[in-house]
């Protein structure tokens, strides 16, 4: 099995010329790390995103697991259903995460591709998990993958997707930034690691509202959307077909 890093250090030192962010091998090496002291509720996140999945998957069901990275959301899926036969399809374009995720996860119903999401066919989907996705994919391109997601989805199916939000008055907005900031420094992040992550993010990483999600998963054909999870700066939504 290969060997995770312990410790996320990739801004530790001061860099001249910071460049946009990518899940490139460096990240692979401490992503479980990072993302557990950047993301408030991830760890709580993850496995109720399995338990809420499992409820729709029947035996042989099919769920999408859209922006996988090392599989975490797949694994949790998988504890949820124990023996339960499904086809999990689970995707990533970057190369260093699938070529880690195929090492981590060799559960045979978990089928990893190497493929933009944007262009990804999807059919037949008990599930679609979109989580911590979205903001990465360009705003004039997140419509069109929703609208597809929701003709992907059976009747009973549901999309999971969490994110990063922003809010729509500026007090609010800066209220919730410094509790992030502060999160961060709590898990051991210095102010240099913050604010250089911070520019490598700045053009690649777009934050929706609340209010602009919902809406965009209405134009999308989606019936029915609500937020069930929500900690500081992020939230995670449950969508209906």
């Amino acid at each position: 099995m290969a060997k995770i890093s312990d410790f996320d250090r990739v801004f530790s030192k001061p860099s001249q010329y910071i460049v946009d962010f990518v899940f490139d091998a460096a990240v692979v090496d401490v992503f479980p790390d990072m993302i557990r002291r950047s993301v408030p509720g991830y760890e709580t996140v993850i496995p109720i995103t399995g338990l809420i999945a499992a409820q729709h998957i029947a035996p042989g069901g099919r769920v999408y697991d859209l922006g996988c990275s090392l599989g975490a959301t797949t694994l949790a899926v998988l504890r949820q259903l124990n023996d339960i036969p499904c086809d999990i399809i689970a995707v990533d374009n970057a190369p260093a995460m699938i070529a880690r995720a195929r090492e981590l996860v060799t559960d045979s119903r978990v089928q990893f591709q190497e493929a933009d999401i944007v262009d990804l066919e999807m059919e037949n989907a008990s599930i679609v998990l979109l989580n911590y996705v979205l903001q990465f994919v360009k705003p004039d391109e997140r419509l069109a993958l929703l609208s597809k997601i929701q003709r992907s989805l059976l009747p009973s199916g549901r999309l999971i997707l969490s994110e990063k939000i922003r809010f729509e008055d500026n007090e609010t907005q800066s209220y919730y930034d410094a509790l992030h900031l502060h999160y961060k420094r709590a898990n051991g992040y210095s102010e240099l690691e913050i604010s250089q992550k911070r520019s490598a993010l700045e053009n690649v990483m777009i934050i929706d509202s609340i209010d602009e999600h919902l809406a965009r998963f209405s134009d999308a054909g989606f019936s029915h959307a609500e937020v069930w999870f929500r900690c500081l700066n992020w939230a995670s939504f449950l969508v209906s077909p």
